[in-house]
This record gives C-alpha cells, structure tokens and sequence, in this order.
C-alpha cells in the first residue's frame, strides 16, 4: 500500500525546487524519528536527525519572522536555538538524562547528538553557500542544496550509530 502511495505521488508531482528545508522534507523527517525510535534504532542516530529537523524548523520560523517583518537584534540565532532547544520538550518523558563523558564534555549522549546534528546541518548549508559561491552563484550539480546538508548528517548519524555512542557503559571487570 505504502508503495502504491509512493507511486502516485511521483506521478502527480510537478515542479521540484531544491530546498534542504522544504516542508515535505521536514514533516518526513519528524514523523520518521518516532517510527525509528520504535524501531530500536540507536537513540544518538535519532538524536542527529531530530537536531537537523529542529534547526529546520528554527530555519522556517525565521522565514516566517521575516514575512511578518518582525526583525530584532540577535533574533536568528535566538529562534534557531530555541528551536534546537525544543528537544527538551519532545522526548523529556520518555528519556532517562544519563550524563557521560563524551570527548571533553560532561553530557547525555541524547542532547549531544541532538546538537552535533543540528550544528551538521547548519554548516553543510553554510559550506553550500560558500561553494556556490566559488562557482559563481551556481550550484555545481542538481540538488547539490539538498544533497550536502543530507549527506553531512547522514554521516555524522551513521558514525554516532557505529560507535554506539548512547549505549550505557560497561562497567570495567578487568580487575575481578
């Protein structure tokens, strides 16, 4: 049935636009991360992309701030960090803050993915711009504004996933 779906959609579709943060792209990512959570896929992997999709959201507010004309001193990042924020509020119930240490940092593995995942996101968009920007305004290949940001985060996740970086830690028996 899902295929059929897929299907039919591809069919009716007209025009694609290139955007990293279109809202398609952004209701597919939010309503994935619960369905993988339920999956049993690891939380830091989950942890990435629910940082990416909060700071997409964070990316549409803006937008609509600036429809509005609501323009303040330090807004982008204040809405941006807000958004990436919002963590918080989504999976509060349902995770266990378990601080470890990770690289110099004191942190629950969740919120430290969820941060690298949005810190991935908003520099893959900012090396776009410079590249396009190199290339004389013009992207270097089709999609190449959705293709950085997705395959930045995509690596990141996949490398937190191989080191498994929110499974609990073991306790040292060596010395038994």
């Amino acid at each position: 049935m899902a295929v059929v779906l897929v299907l039919l959609f591809c069919l009716i579709s007209v025009e694609a636009m290139a955007n990293p943060a279109c809202p398609i792209c952004t209701v597919a990512v939010g309503a994935s991360l619960e369905i993988a959570r339920r999956m049993g896929v690891d939380d830091a992997v989950v942890g990435v992309w629910a940082g990416a999709f909060l700071l997409i959201l964070g990316y549409w507010a803006n937008r609509w701030f600036d429809k509005k004309g609501w323009n303040f001193k330090g807004r982008d990042f204040i809405v941006l960090a807000l958004s990436v924020l919002m963590i918080l509020a989504m999976y509060v119930s349902q995770l266990e803050y378990t601080p470890k240490a990770i690289l110099i940092f004191w942190l629950d593995p969740f919120l430290f993915a969820t941060l690298c995942g949005a810190l991935t996101f908003h520099f893959a968009m900012r090396f776009y711009q410079w590249m396009k920007e190199k290339n004389g305004g013009h992207a270097h290949f089709p999609f190449e504004k959705v293709v950085l940001p997705f395959g930045a985060v995509a690596l990141v996740a996949w490398w937190f996933g191989k080191i498994q970086l929110c499974a609990p830690a073991l306790p040292d028996l060596s010395g038994l």
